[in-house]
């Protein structure tokens, strides 16, 4: 698949790592950073979504998505682990429920710019899971150097997820992140208590991208 993501505000906080390792799974790995888990909580919007030889398709192509997030290392090779997924489009919801077995869910979302500031707000359908916010851009275009905590969140070339305890695999291209500093005024955020996750009461590490062109490929089993 292509696909490329528009606004991406990474908010992250740290956690004990025990108490992120117990809500994944066994068979994955808890990646840390300096001896602290680390849990995401990522809104943007996503364009051209379309399989390979396939052109976007009106209606079905451009979407916002939200996602609860946290680091894994699976063989050797690190990358990421949902904890759910937010889209306002059912078609996609559906269909990376079936054929990718991610925890995908159904949203009323919007998102907008006004005088640079992104405003994004979602609600989940089926569960009371909300995001309200609005964010920006602060600082220079920068690539995170190897040994950062920007890198260690942010480039990751693959998900994992489990299906009847087996470990399976999709792998992501794309360059590297163009992060910039983020501020961040978060109105109403319980996407990670839905997950049962208690996020810590203080400000999250805040970073945004403008926008990144994306290739996904077939998931495959892995373990």
């Amino acid at each position: 698949m292509k696909q490329t993501w528009h606004d991406l505000l990474f908010a992250h906080w740290p956690l004990p790592p025990a108490e992120v390792k117990a809500l994944i799974p066994v068979e994955l790995p808890l990646d840390t950073y300096d001896g602290q888990a680390w849990v995401g909580v990522i809104p943007f919007w996503m364009s051209g979504v379309r399989a390979r030889a396939i052109p976007a398709l009106p209606g079905l192509s451009r979407f916002p998505e939200l996602n609860v997030r946290t680091y894994v290392t699976y063989k050797g090779k690190p990358g990421v682990y949902f904890f759910s997924l937010d889209a306002a489009n059912q078609p996609a919801v559906w269909a990376a429920r079936r054929f990718f077995h991610l925890p995908y869910f159904a949203a009323s979302m919007n998102t907008h710019e006004q005088s640079g500031v992104i405003h994004y707000r979602s609600q989940r359908k089926a569960a009371p899971a909300e995001f309200r916010a609005s964010y920006r851009p602060v600082g220079a275009v920068r690539e995170s150097q190897k040994s950062s905590l920007e890198y260690f969140l942010t480039e990751r070339y693959c998900l994992y997820t489990i299906h009847e305890t087996r470990v399976y695999r999709c792998d992501i291209h794309h360059t590297s992140w163009p992060l910039q500093t983020a501020e961040a005024t978060i109105d109403r955020n319980t996407m990670a208590e839905a997950c049962g996750i208690h996020l810590p009461a203080i400000p999250p590490l805040l970073n945004f991208a403008r926008r990144l062109d994306v290739l996904i490929w077939p998931l495959r089993q892995d373990g």
